[in-house]
């Protein structure tokens, strides 16, 4: 066992879910957008333009931090951070340094059974930058600014995390803190949300020279960067030779992380306060009012769910997707534990295929909408009533995800009703029976094996419409 102690910080930058940018009226939605389409005089730093701040922005900030259990503070402002890059027009990035909209806070996340607080040392609006890329075999660059101006939140966790498991937890618990929230779509296929962990190992209480891999768009990618920056270190250190503190990229197909640039000497970037914006000045009764509209988060779901007596990692599966998950919380509020159980039981059974549609990105209004929890317990209840079998259930289930019609209709239309009227089924139960004389001779004698055998003869003769309980009691009723 190595004698070495991981110390981990990571830094988040969460794409703000806001209509338009950050200082201007452009929309902050590139997904689709051709390059260079959604830009204006502000975003490309044109002399004279002037920056308006978007207060949906600082609405989205003061939720962030009820997440990360902290509140906004009242006085916060911006600053110019200078760099001279092709996807930076005006010269410098719009940030906070000096005030922050939120100080402190913590994320609580869950490793083998143990609860541990990760705590937040700060977090800052500012505006993302423009977009370089580099085509293969060329000798040029191209420069995309739809992202230029794109509100952001930078997370800043303090050095409290010590393993690449605890790395990938604390990741996923940001991602449903600030989907829950609303902060944020939080789309780690579009970048909604990207890690920079910072690694460093060291025998003693003394830090030792960190790397920074950036850009991370996964909580597998964020695993395992941090569980090679830890080997690739401490194989180093074992071997006598010095960490260079450097800023690394991650190769996915590789699994290894590679160096990028050194990072020995502080840059310069001449902060400075934005003259062009005034400072951010908030009233109790502002962020209450704001706070109003914050919904229940991960934490409060999973207390509910526990109710239930199933599995943590059922639990976590359900958490996983907000739309599920307050849809069995509504089920519990409009219904019973009961109902709720059966209707998350339904739920896993199609999460495979609920997710290979999500990433195929054929249900993401399901993902993202409020699904009707009326339906799924109108649902229950045809199974508690007989009407229904526990397959037949699950075929109406996937409808009503997928469709959104009424339990009923489907079940109409696909013939699903169960026969549960025993004049309706006496017909059938006396053929079954004069057909396997030898079956209903060992129920005769005691042999109740066999009872399962005619009662699956008569679910294939009615075409499975039978009621098989029904059946059974038939069937033993005759039989003595």
């Amino acid at each position: 066992m190595s004698d070495y102690k991981a110390t981990i910080g990571i830094e988040c930058h969460v794409q703000l879910k806001t209509k338009t940018k950050l200082f201007s009226s452009v929309g902050n939605d590139a997904r689709n957008a051709e390059p260079n389409t959604l830009i204006s005089h502000i975003c490309l730093g044109m002399p004279g333009a002037l920056p308006v701040l978007n207060k949906s922005a600082v609405d989205l900030a003061i939720k962030a931090g009820y997440a990360l259990n902290t509140k906004a503070q009242k006085f916060s402002a911006f600053d110019r951070k200078h760099y001279f890059y092709p996807d930076l027009p005006k010269g410098y990035q719009i940030s906070q340094l000096y005030y922050p909209i939120i100080i402190g806070g913590y994320v609580e996340i869950n490793v083998d059974e143990e609860v541990k607080k990760v705590g937040i040392t700060r977090a800052h609006i500012e505006e993302d930058a423009g977009k370089n890329t580099h085509p293969f075999g060329k000798d040029f660059s191209l420069v995309d600014l739809n992202r230029a101006g794109t509100p952001l939140l930078e997370i800043v966790s303090e050095p409290d995390i010590h393993s690449a498991i605890e790395a990938k937890a604390y990741a996923r618990e940001l991602y449903l803190l600030m989907k829950y929230s609303g902060v944020s779509e939080a789309d780690l296929y579009y970048g909604n949300m990207r890690f920079d962990v910072n690694v460093s190992v060291s025998k003693t209480s003394e830090l030792g020279n960190r790397t920074e891999t950036k850009n991370l768009n996964s909580f597998r990618s964020v695993e395992k960067a941090v569980d090679f920056e830890i080997k690739r270190q401490t194989e180093l250190l074992d071997k006598g030779e010095a960490i260079v503190q450097e800023t690394r990229g991650w190769d996915d197909s590789k699994q290894k992380t590679f160096s990028q640039r050194s990072k020995e000497d502080a840059h310069d970037y001449r902060y400075m306060p934005d003259p062009d914006i005034p400072p951010i000045v908030l009233e109790d009764s502002y962020i209450d009012d704001v706070l109003k509209e914050v919904p229940v988060l991960p934490s409060d779901i999973r207390a509910n769910l526990t109710g239930l007596n199933i599995p943590k990692v059922v639990i976590e599966d359900i958490v996983s997707i907000p739309s599920m998950a307050y849809a069995i919380l509504d089920v519990l509020k409009k219904s019973d534990a009961e109902s709720a159980k059966k209707i998350t039981g339904w739920f896993m059974h199609s999460m495979k295929k609920l997710l290979e549609l999500s990433e195929s990105g054929q249900t993401l209004e399901f993902f993202d909408g409020n699904l009707e929890s009326e339906k799924f317990i109108r649902l229950a209840q045809m199974v508690n009533d007989g009407k229904l079998n526990s397959n037949s259930a699950l075929e109406i289930f996937w409808e009503i995800l997928v469709t959104g019609k009424e339990p009923e209709v489907i079940a109409n239309d696909k013939s699903l009703i169960q026969v549960s009227d025993t004049s309706e089924l006496e017909n059938i139960v006396d053929k079954v029976l004069a057909e396997n004389e030898k079956a209903a001779s060992d129920v005769s004698s005691g042999e109740m094996k066999a009872v399962g055998f005619l009662v699956g003869q008569v679910m294939k003769m009615s075409d499975g419409k039978a009621n098989p309980v029904v059946v059974q009691k038939m069937i033993k009723e005759r039989l003595g």
